[in-house]
């Protein structure tokens, strides 16, 4: 019963703070199966997110088995004929403030050096961000859509869904990594898993068990001081 599952959830040692420190973005993940019942579970706890006048404007794709196969390859054939991409909206404006930009370009300089890919080295950074359409071979992966009606509000709705969704793998011992790339082609997802124009796709969220083994899972990207991001008024 859901009794039992909160019960038995309030009984692990793990705390939001502990949740918020281990959750990181995986990109390389064992060939081990998650249970769907686990899933089930984090959806169970991440329906609690709260959304403005309760309108819970999320819909999740469970894909996994087959299906994620044909769809990894679609997406992956996608990209390497340079289909071009349309997100359903826009993630990034086009002109970001300079601050945003740098923390930005920070980002994936960190991930290439780590793994010793040079700006000049092409092939290996295609290589590398193709890996993406496949959900960076995690077994499960969640795909995120809204109703095409509704406005900036429920997409900050869905925003706080997802970080439950993160934050609920991790207290079960699972990885994630939130994809926008995974909603550049949503019309092959739409076909894929049989939605309608009326969703958009928001985004993908690779999960699984991660391969702490692997170079790519060995950085931490930075994080602002409180100061430098929050004023305090009294």
């Amino acid at each position: 019963s859901r009794t039992n599952l909160i019960i038995e959830f309030m009984e692990k040692n793990m705390n939001v703070s502990q949740a918020l420190i281990e959750r990181k973005s995986v990109r390389a993940f064992l060939n081990q199966p998650v249970a769907l019942e686990d899933v089930r579970k984090i959806l169970e706890f991440a329906r609690k997110t709260p959304s403005g006048t309760n309108t819970q404007p999320w819909t999740v794709a469970v894909v996994s088995g087959e299906t994620k196969r044909k769809l990894d390859a679609a997406l992956v054939q996608a990209f390497r004929e340079g289909a071009p991409k349309k997100l359903d909206y826009n993630y990034y404006p086009s002109s970001l403030p300079l601050a945003m930009k740098q923390r930005r370009l920070a980002c994936g300089l960190q991930m290439y050096q780590t793994l010793g890919i040079t700006r000049q080295d092409q092939d290996r950074r295609l290589l590398q961000w193709e890996q993406n359409y496949s959900a960076f071979g995690a077994p499960v992966v969640l795909y995120f859509f809204i109703n095409k009606l509704v406005d900036k509000g429920s997409f900050m709705d869905c925003g706080m869904f997802l970080q439950s969704v993160m934050l609920m793998a991790t207290e079960l011992g699972l990885a994630s990594c939130a994809q926008a790339a995974l909603a550049e082609y949503p019309d092959i997802v739409r076909e894929h898993l049989g939605y309608s124009d009326d969703n958009l796709v928001l985004c993908g969220l690779a999960l699984g068990y991660e391969d702490t083994t692997a170079l790519i899972n060995s950085y931490r990207t930075a994080r602002e001081e409180v100061d430098v991001f929050a004023k305090f008024f009294a």
